[in-house]
Formats: C-alpha cells, structure tokens, sequence
C-alpha cells in the first residue's frame, strides 16, 4: 500500500459517548505503517466563552490490557469505598436502547 497522508488516516472507526456536560470520542485511527491505536478524547463546553474545550490521550495497542487493568482497579477501588450510581443520558437523536444501569454494570474488557 502506499503512503497515506494525514487525512487518510485520521479516522477508522469513531464512537461518540455524551455523558452530560461532557462528550468522550473513542476514535480508532491507523499509522503511516497501517497499525491502528485508539485516541481518547474528552469534550467539554467552557461556560465563559461556550468554546469546547478538548483533552486527549492516545493509546497504543501494546498497551491495551494494562491500561484496561488500570482502569478495572482504579473503578472497582472508587465502587469499593463510595455508592456508584452511573447517570444515564437521554437525548432526542440518540435511541440507541439506553437502558438504566448502575455502574457495577460496568465491564472493561479487550
């Protein structure tokens, strides 16, 4: 295959998550040599100006289980110690069959 410019490899697969005043994409993206990673990226809407503000991490499939791992700790330590009640959003042009949950209902596997 030849060489794909920035473009071309800017998007493979994205899913787009609201969660209230914040918005998460999960963008699979590929490399100049075709491997793909994941780029995390969280959107908020800044009140004093309305800009959105975005903050993104980028992970690499090397270190896919270990960040998982992390993040199942991480969760599980914060369900352990306090009530986790996960909120649910409903908006008009996502009926996706969002149901109610708890996040105990939660699971992060790759």
């Amino acid at each position: 295959m030849g060489d794909f410019d920035s473009r071309d490899r800017e998007e493979v697969y994205s899913k787009k998550v609201r969660a209230g005043k914040r918005t998460y994409f999960f963008d699979v993206k590929a490399t100049r040599s075709n491997d793909y990673y994941i780029t995390i990226t969280e959107s908020k809407k800044r009140l004093e100006d309305g800009t959105f503000v975005k903050h993104k991490i980028f992970l690499y499939k090397e270190d896919f289980e270990k960040f998982a791992e992390g993040l199942k700790e991480t969760s599980d330590y914060i369900k352990s110690h306090q009530e986790v009640t996960e909120k649910r959003y409903e908006f008009a042009d996502s009926h996706d069959g969002i149901s109610s949950k708890t996040a105990d209902d939660f699971s992060f596997e790759i």
